[in-house]
Parts: structure tokens; C-alpha cells; sequence
């Protein structure tokens, strides 16, 4: 059956005590926003609705990043979770199946917990996630059951002592058919407490409809919504966690687990090694049987099947290694290809670069490639030697098989099979040395 998500973003978090909408806050690398696009879009639905508030076009710009073909509505004024839905409902005209109404703050829920939801979705009209809180006193509404019959989501102020001692607690996801929730929605009312519109006050009149309303319930750690910066720091204790217990899993050997950082989108290959100390930020893909060694961090970069990078090695965006390619102690590599079984063993910088296969960049090369308003680029061919201390003025090209002197600035192109040097030419001076260290030390005795 199809699936439709409107996504509830629009709060600004005052307990988070921060300018930046709670949903860009980040986890893993990557804003709350992008993780519950992403559990949308691990059911392929047909469509995706943000619902806006603080800081809307801030949020709206992140979230068409994360996925272009969301569409975009605005709660102007923050009524209450039932009212933010409403906001969605013309964007849901003419559509079909499930819909999920679910939240941009609440990062771990996994794809299996919502296909359980469509699953029961067969057997009721109207589905809740709950879960049972470790904390007898948690503040989460609770889940009023009759056997296995949702009557009604109580809200936590709202609930007398009888029912706030009921452990099973309500996530805030719902899963309801897109043609009936409008109708469910226009009913809510905002006599409670808060006098706002509770998206949970649907589940009563669902019920009051002669609807059937069921739960689903999950762990309690996939439900965390993220309020404070306590809640934050948590979250990324727990998505770290997961990671990396994916990962090993997943076959990738962690040297030592607890020490590697992951980013929301990381993605290992089986036989993968990662050493001790390793960081990996957003868009980083590493193939099967590469290694990551120690204190090396990685961005928006491929590692192609059997290449080492590191140790302290720094990948930037751009970055693509081919196979069995090696970058070494202190190199950094930025929007550049590396070539099969090339190497840049030390203390290089290669930026803007494409370097071809069986390459040796000797230690202390850079591609010099801003002149202060533009990015040009270096290429440098197959089976070429840069000599150590090598400055490379860009825009430049280095023939297969080229040959750079150590110690060269080379601004011109080098043909193929040539050596270039670029530098000037020693002059001896012979004792000249002695005699210019006696006269200083004659110097410095006078003082």
C-alpha cells in the first residue's frame, strides 16, 4: 500500500536555548530534519510533507537538501500538534493509502517500526506507536487500552493520578488512511489545559466514529525527541552506538569501537578495517577492504576497494581514491582523483588534482591551486614521480611518466617521459662557511 509522511517541524525548542530551529540541531553530522526524511524515505511514499513554523525558510532550505521533492507548508502561528497537521492537509488532496504524521526531533526510529504500523494498519483504522517507559513518572502521554483496543491518549497534564500510573506512553506517531485523517483533523478542539490542538485528541474521535484504533509498540530509546542539550548530547551517544554495532554487523572491523565517530550517511563495506581515532563526517563511502588508519577524518569522500588512508590523513569533499591508492601521514586530499596504486605517502597537499595510476607524489608537494579568485586544477599522469618539496602552479599538467626534480616550483606543463626542474642552481662557496661563522661568533663575544 502507498505511503504518504506529513513531518511536524515547525517548534522552535526554547529549552534547546538557542537561536537554530530545534529540527537543524545535529545528529551524527546531519540536522534532526535529514533523519526523519530519511526514515520516510526508506518506504518510498508518494509524498512528503514538512510542516514549517520558526524559522521556516532556515528549516524548509535544509529539508529540500535532504530530499528535493518535499513539500513545504507553514504553521504560522503554533497551535498545538493537531494544528500543524491541519496545515498539511491540502497538500494530501488527491492522494492515497497510509499516512504517517511524525516528528522532526525524533531521530531513531527504524524503518521496521513504521512497516510493523502499515502491517496492523490492515486490522485498524487508525494506529498509535507507543512504547513503556523505564520511568514511572515520565511526562509522556499515556495509552488508555481495553485489551488490545486503543481508547483514547491522555495527556500527561491532563491525566488524573489512575491513568498517569499507566506505563504504556504515547510516541506522538500515528498511521492513518490519508483520505479519512482531514476529516478526523477538522474535528479536534482546543478545550485542555494548554489550549492548544492535540494531535492525539483524533484517537477519541476515531473511537467516537465507530473506528477501530490500535497500538504498536516499540523500545523506548527509538522514540526520544530531542528538547534540550542534554537530550542532544544523548542522542549522539546512542546514534554513535548504533553505528557502530551496525557496522560490526555489517563485517567492518573497528579496531576500537568506542573511538570511531560516524556520521549520519557512513557507509563501510564488509572487511572494511577502521583504526583507533578515526572521524568520519557526512558523504563518506569506503569499500571493501580498505583500511583507515589512526587519527584520520574523512568527509565527502570515496575509498575505493584495498587503498590505506592515514594515519592522520584528511580527506575533504571531492576526494576519490581508486584501488589499492595510499595517502599517507599528514596528506591532505580536496576535490581531487587519486589513481590506482598511487601514493602521496607524506606531508602533501593535493587540492583541484586529477592524478593518475602507479603515481609516487614525493613528501611536501602541493598543488598550489588558487590564485586568490579562482580554483584551477593540476593533472599529473600516469606512472609519474613528483620529487619531494614540489610546488605544482596550477593550471598545470604533468605527462605520464613526467619527472619533477625535488625542490621544483614547476609553472610550466611537463611533457611525457620528461624531467622538469625548477629551481635555481647551487653555488658553492668553499670555506666560506668557517669563515662566516667566526665572524659572527666575534660579533656576538663584543656584545
Amino acid at each position: 500500500m502507498p505511503s504518504n509522511f506529513v513531518i511536524l517541524a515547525a517548534g522552535k525548542g526554547t529549552r534547546m536555548e538557542s537561536d537554530l530551529p530545534k529540527v537543524l540541531h545535529e545528529v551524527g553530522g546531519a540536522p534532526l530534519i535529514a533523519h526523519a526524511l530519511r526514515l520516510a524515505d526508506s518506504l518510498l511514499p508518494d509524498r512528503v510533507i514538512v510542516v514549517t513554523g520558526y524559522e521556516g525558510a532556515a528549516v524548509a532550505k535544509s529539508a529540500a537538501h535532504w530530499n528535493p521533492e518535499a513539500i513545504i507548508v507553514e504553521q504560522a502561528e503554533q497551535l498545538g500538534t493537531g494544528h500543524a497537521a491541519q496545515m498539511a492537509m491540502p497538500a494530501l488532496t488527491g492522494t492515497s493509502g497510509d499516512v504517517f504524521v511524525t516528528f522532526g526531533d525524533t531521530p531513531f526510529i527504524r524503518t521496521a517500526t513504521l512497516e510493523a504500523m502499515q502491517d496492523a494498519r490492515k486490522t485498524r483504522d487508525l494506529v498509535v506507536l507507543g512504547f513503556e517507559a523505564a520511568d514511572p513518572d515520565a511526562r509522556y502521554g499515556r495509552l488508555v487500552m481495553d485489551g488490545e483496543d486503543l481508547q483514547a491518549i491522555v495527556e500527561y497534564k491532563d491525566a488524573d493520578a489512575a491513568t498517569r500510573a499507566i506505563r504504556l506512553c504515547n510516541s506522538g506517531v500515528i498511521c492513518t488512511s490519508a483520505q479519512r485523517l482531514p476529516a478526523l483533523l477538522a474535528q479536534l478542539k482546543n478545550e485542555n489545559a494548554a489550549a492548544e490542538y492535540y494531535l492525539t485528541d483524533i484517537v477519541a474521535i476515531a473511537r467516537a466514529a465507530g473506528l477501530s484504533a490500535g497500538v504498536v509498540t516499540c523500545p523506548e530509546e527509538e522514540t526520544l525527541g530531542i528538547n534540550t542539550r542534554t537530550e542532544l548530547a544523548r542522542a549522539e551517544v546512542i546514534f554513535q552506538a548504533r553505528a557502530r554495532r551496525d557496522a560490526l554487523e555489517d563485517g567492518v572491523q573497528l579496531v576500537s569501537p568506542d573511538t570511531v565517530h560516524f556520521a549520519f550517511d557512513t557507509l563501510l563495506g564488509r572487511d572494511a578495517v577502521v583504526e583507533p581515532y578515526v572521524v568520519f563526517a557526512t558523504g563518506v563511502t569506503v569499500e571493501s577492504g580498505a583500511r583507515i588508519r589512526s587519527f584520520s577524518h574523512l568527509e565527502g569522500a570515496h575509498v575505493s576497494r584495498g587503498a590505506v588512508v592515514g594515519p592522520y590523513a584528511r580527506l575533504r569533499p571531492g576526494a576519490e581514491l581508486a584501488e589499492h591508492a595510499h595517502v599517507g601521514n599528514f596528506v591532505e586530499v580536496k576535490n581531487a582523483t587519486i589513481g590506482e596504486g598511487t601514493k602521496a605517502s607524506h606531508l602533501s597537499y593535493i587540492g583541484d588534482a586529477d592524478v593518475g595510476a602507479g603515481t609516487n607524489i614525493g613528501a611536501g608537494t602541493i598543488t598550489v591551486n588558487y590564485d586568490g579568485v579562482f580554483k584551477h586544477r593540476t593533472t599529473i599522469g600516469d606512472r609519474a614521480f613528483i620529487g619531494s618539496n614540489s610546488t605544482l602552479i596550477a593550471p598545470i599538467t604533468i605527462g605520464n611518466e613526467g619527472f619533477t626534480a625535488a625542490g621544483s616550483v614547476i609553472t610550466d606543463d611537463v611533457a611525457p617521459g620528461a624531467l622538469a626542474i625548477g629551481r635555481a642552481r647551487q653555488v658553492e662557496k668553499p670555506g666560506l662557511a668557517r669563515a662566516l661563522m667566526a665572524r659572527l661568533r666575534a660579533k656576538k663575544d663584543k656584545t
